[in-house]
């Protein structure tokens, strides 16, 4: 018999805490991590690139543009399909077109990762990233968010099936997170 996988696909504004929860995810249940920025990040630093927001928006669009809309969800719908672990998590669906070869995966679930603008700012300075990240103020912050990456996260949010709110403690959020897995695997 085939192990059933889960796939807990993140989709959530700048700094509200996907990668914090796939990395917790990583550790607690060993889940496979994967990220539609991190294709962007191999690929700029093979070019010697400054690794900054700009540049991997850039990237993207070309990409996408050249490739097809859905290349990067091809490409992480190959690797989830690989993938032998039973936890996987996406990190970083912005696009409903992100979602064309995810969707189709048995086990795939679209889970909403959600915090306020001024917790997402101070994590996103804190945590500093990329390159740009921590001296960005909080008007570029806001900024950043009219850009068609993001613009693009509000319609795909409301299609997640599960939601988690992030503005809590990092213990609030594990608990939040277990819970999520508790009901998918039980």
């Amino acid at each position: 018999m085939e192990n059933k996988k889960f796939i807990f696909g993140f989709v959530g504004l700048l700094s509200s805490g996907k990668g914090t929860a796939g990395q917790y995810l990583q550790k607690k249940y060993k889940a496979s991590f994967f990220t539609f920025s991190q294709v962007l990040r191999d690929v700029l630093k093979r070019f010697h690139l400054e690794i900054s927001r700009d540049y991997m928006i850039k990237l993207s669009e070309i990409m996408r543009e050249a490739f097809g809309e859905d290349l990067l969800s091809k490409n992480i719908a190959q690797d989830v399909s690989e993938a032998e672990t039973q936890y996987i998590v996406v990190d970083g669906i912005r696009r409903e077109s992100d979602l064309i070869h995810l969707s189709q995966l048995p086990g795939f679930v679209l889970v909403a990762i959600e915090a306020s603008e001024q917790v997402r700012y101070e994590r996103l300075v804190k945590r500093g990233q990329n390159t740009d990240d921590a001296t960005k103020t909080f008007e570029q912050f806001k900024a950043d968010h009219t850009r068609s990456t993001e613009m693009s996260i509000l319609d795909v949010l409301p299609l997640a099936i599960e939601h988690i709110d992030n503005n809590g403690t990092l213990e609030q959020l594990h608990a939040q997170l277990d819970a999520l897995v508790k009901k998918y695997t039980a």
